[in-house]
């Protein structure tokens, strides 16, 4: 809509999470080394915890994208609103696995066997649960059964939960407190500061132009970034919002006049399902 107008070669602010535009803060840094470290020193179970929009699906894509598939098999649950049967079953269709008997310990079993070729190969199997925040505590608990998949020296199967403040409260429960013993490493992410804000917005800015000179003024700037109060999805949601109205204007760079209207907009908007 507005590409040609600001001279842009693709959309810098889509909300889709899109590894190309990775910014790394420091929180974010420390994320995406959790999760490489946590899977390439095989250490079972890796937690990575951030609220809504701050970035925590963008890092975890960023890491599958470079990923050798010689070498790490990446097993995706991305609704993991599921029975730990459930979840067994899809590990196995994921494996290319048939499910030969519906006695859970004998298709653990099975998996284990599976594993240990996996691992004499030379490949990692890693199972990563996105939102896990949603996952049912029993089925959390059951988990262990896979952590306990391992060699004298390393988990067979590499465990990446990613989720939402509430999943750290359920980790606190007192009947998942073995679990919560196992995560070996962890991190957190949080809000940006202002200058990371920033440094945000020129970063995706100057990954897509393909002329030189201001988008934004210094004052739209500062009214967009201190709205979004560091959440990554809500600078992007500003930002696009922001040049859509300026190609409507016709005006470039954005004025303060602009972004104004762009958050009275946003703030009298109830946050759309999802975008939650």
């Amino acid at each position: 809509m507005y590409l040609h107008f600001y001279h842009f070669r693709k959309s810098p602010f889509h909300i889709t999470p899109d590894p190309e535009f990775l910014f790394l803060s420091p929180s974010h840094k420390e994320a995406l080394g959790t999760i490489i470290y946590g899977i390439e020193e095989r250490k079972g179970f890796v937690a990575i915890i951030g609220e809504v929009g701050l970035g925590k699906t963008t890092i975890l894509r960023s890491y599958l994208e470079k990923v050798d598939p010689q070498k790490v098999r990446v097993i995706y649950i991305l609704n993991p609103n599921v029975s730990f049967a459930d979840l067994v079953r899809i590990i196995y269709q994921e494996l290319g696995l048939q499910v030969e008997s519906e006695d859970l310990l004998e298709q653990i079993t099975r998996l284990y066997h599976v594993l240990i070729e996996e691992y004499k190969a030379g490949r990692n199997v890693v199972l990563v649960i996105d939102e896990a925040q949603n996952m049912p505590v029993e089925t959390l608990e059951n988990l262990r059964m896979l952590s306990n998949l391992e060699t004298a020296t390393d988990k067979l199967i590499q465990i990446v939960l990613v989720g939402q403040p509430e999943l750290e409260e359920k980790l606190n429960r007192h009947e998942l407190r073995q679990l919560r013993q196992r995560i070996a490493i962890r991190a957190t992410i949080v809000p940006l500061t202002q200058a990371e804000s920033m440094a945000y917005i020129q970063h995706r800015l100057a990954l897509v132009s393909m002329r030189r000179g201001p988008i934004f003024t210094k004052g739209a700037l500062k009214l967009i970034v201190k709205q979004a109060k560091g959440v990554p999805r809500t600078l992007n949601i500003l930002c696009d919002n922001a040049l859509i109205a300026g190609f409507g204007y016709q005006q470039k760079p954005i004025t303060t006049k602009i972004a104004k209207e762009v958050i009275a907009d946003f703030e009298q908007k109830p946050s759309h399902p999802l975008l939650r």
